[in-house]
């Protein structure tokens, strides 16, 4: 079966390509408003992106009005944001935080959540988080126009929080302390504890 995104609608595209681009990492990306409101949201659109510099990308797509996100307005405005991890301890935090309210009211309080001060960037940090890193934007490339369209934002680290908790003994982030999940299609999350290890090829 083949699928022509000229001829497909534009839902049914999204949930083939969330369905097979798996399993995805969640950036939970704290940003902060024009007013000082705190806003905290999960996007599966992540990664990094190289070391020098330290950078990730996320990608806030368009909601299903054509409208941006939260999250974009405010990194546009304010150029800096906070992608913390999700370990399988806050999925379920991390989940209530992706419901639609209205701009500008904080998702940290809604949920529970503890935002505490960065040390570079306005923006809080989420506590319940083993790891955080802030960011300041490098740049917003939107590809797109409309409903799913996308926003791609590339962020510079400019520093990295670890809990102690999750490193071993030679202070290297240990993935079975972590316990990272990842986003499947619809619903489903995954858990990163079953690996498997290839060499790579002289």
């Amino acid at each position: 079966m083949t699928f022509d995104p000229a001829t497909t609608s534009i839902r049914d595209f999204y949930r083939h390509m969330i369905s097979c681009i798996t399993p995805r990492p969640i950036a939970w990306v704290s940003t902060i408003s024009p007013r000082n409101v705190p806003n905290l949201a999960p996007f599966s659109f992540f990664n990094g992106v190289g070391a020098n510099p330290p950078a990730v990308v996320f990608s806030p797509t368009n909601r299903r009005d054509g409208s941006p996100k939260d999250t974009l307005i405010n990194v546009e405005k304010s150029g800096q944001f906070v992608v913390n991890v999700v370990s399988e301890s806050v999925a379920k935090l991390m989940n209530d935080t992706s419901a639609e309210i209205d701009y500008e009211v904080s998702e940290f309080e809604l949920c529970g959540l503890t935002p505490i001060p960065a040390s570079r960037v306005k923006p809080p940090m989420v506590k319940e988080a083993m790891v955080q890193m802030e960011c300041e934007l490098i740049e917003i490339v939107h590809v797109g126009r409309g409903p799913l369209a996308a926003n791609i934002v590339i962020g510079r680290i400019v520093m990295m929080h670890v809990n102690e908790s999750v490193l071993d003994a030679n202070g290297q982030i240990d993935p079975d302390k972590l316990a990272t999940v990842g986003r499947m299609g619809g619903m489903s999350y995954c858990r990163t504890k079953d690996r498997f290890e290839l060499e790579r090829p002289t």
